[in-house]
Formats: structure tokens, sequence, C-alpha cells
């Protein structure tokens, strides 16, 4: 099985701070895994996802990408990085209100070709993911603010999954929904990811949602920058 993430010796600090907010010694994620990172406020989520994503980079360390050495690469190469090889559900989904569903699913095919070439019709790879996703097309050409908060959470993991990443990253994406949505958006996303060959990163503070996944971490205690203390 191949590796997606390798960390080693990874240390990171904010500008103007004079300690870690991450020390991690060794994490290693392999293809295809379904990973659920559980952190309390402060641990070094975000800090951890920024890294990942390659909007910051390591102070010391190794930090490996689908084999790729993100800190080899000039900033401008991290954001074509994570534009052709990351899908990224955000918490507040960040959809755009002046684009419709389907424009809002296909934005990802206009900042990568490597996505793009991956299908044959990007609108009707926009149109079939969605249909798994159970939006249906009534809702297609709808502003994304006049859906349900759990409509346009899909339509996010839709814009996040199209073109099929290697890698999709979820930030507390079930923060808003009830239980019984909750756990229907987990069934979806697992399914999805599975089919279209991403590893999956869900990131939370819940606790309770390590269950429904096979590998699982406690940030707080696998950074050992973190003593307990906001950072």
């Amino acid at each position: 099985m191949s590796t997606v993430i390798e960390l080693n010796q990874v240390k990171f600090t904010w500008p103007r701070s004079d300690k870690p907010v991450l020390d991690i010694a060794e994490l290693v994620i392999d293809k295809g895994q379904h990973l659920f990172i559980q952190g309390e406020s402060g641990c070094g989520k975000t800090s951890l996802l920024n890294l990942l994503s390659g909007i910051t980079e390591p102070d010391s360390g190794n930090l490996r990408i689908l084999d790729q050495p993100l800190t080899a690469l000039s900033p401008h190469q991290r954001d074509r990085f994570r534009a052709d090889h990351l899908g990224v559900i955000f918490q507040q989904f960040n959809l755009l209100p002046y684009l419709n569903v389907i424009e809002n699913v296909t934005l990802p095919f206009y900042f990568s070709d490597r996505r793009r070439h991956k299908v044959k019709d990007t609108h009707d790879a926009a149109i079939n993911i969605l249909r798994e996703l159970e939006i249906t097309s009534g809702l297609f050409e709808k502003d994304v603010l006049d859906l349900s908060v759990g409509q346009q959470q899909r339509v996010a993991v839709a814009r996040a999954l199209v073109g099929n990443p290697e890698l999709v990253i979820a930030d507390e994406p079930t923060s808003a929904l009830d239980s019984k949505n909750r756990d229907t958006f987990l069934r979806l996303l697992f399914e999805l990811s599975t089919e279209h060959d991403s590893t999956l990163i869900f990131v939370s503070h819940d606790d309770h949602l390590s269950s429904f996944f096979e590998h699982s971490i406690n940030l707080a205690e696998t950074n050992r920058a973190y003593q307990g203390e906001a950072v």
C-alpha cells in the first residue's frame, strides 16, 4: 500500500511566537485510508491542516504529500499542487454565493487542468456527483444560499470530490448537523471517497465521531508541542 502523507520530526511555529505550535515525531497515512483526527480546541488542528494543504510550511522536519516534499515547492507551486491533488470541505462550506450549484461544483476545474482532464465533460461530472449525493436536478441552477444547510454541505462535498483528487480533507464539516443528518452525511462521504479512490482526512473536536472510522488519532497526544494550553 502506498503512502499518501508522511511527516517526520515536523515542527511549526507561528511568526512572532517563541515556541512551536506543532511538534510531530511521525504521522503516516496510507492510500485509501479514512482517518479521523480528533483534537480539542487549541491542540493545533488548524496548523496541521495548513501544513498538509501547503498553505504554510514547517520550520523543520520532512513533510511529503503524494511523495512530493512540499518544502521543495514555491508558494505558487504549492497552490498548484493543492488545486491538482486536494479537495477540501470547509466547516463553513465556503460556497460562492454569486454562483449557482453547478457552477460551484465545477469551480475546481478552472484551477486545475489535471482534475479537468480526468473527466470527459465537466458539466456532466458535476451532475453525476450531485446525484450521487442526492441533490436533485431541480436544485442544479439554484443559488446556493437558497439551499438548506444539509444541501449546502453536500454541494461542498461534491466540489471537493469532483475530478477525483487523491486527498480529501474535511475540516469540522458536521458541526452544524443533527445526529441523523450527520450519520447520513458520513455514510455518503465514505461511499464517495471510496468510489473516487480518495484518501480521507476528517478533522473534528467531537471524539464521538471516532467510532465511525477504522483509523483515528488524538492530535493532543500526537502533538508534542501541546501542553493543554491554547496554541
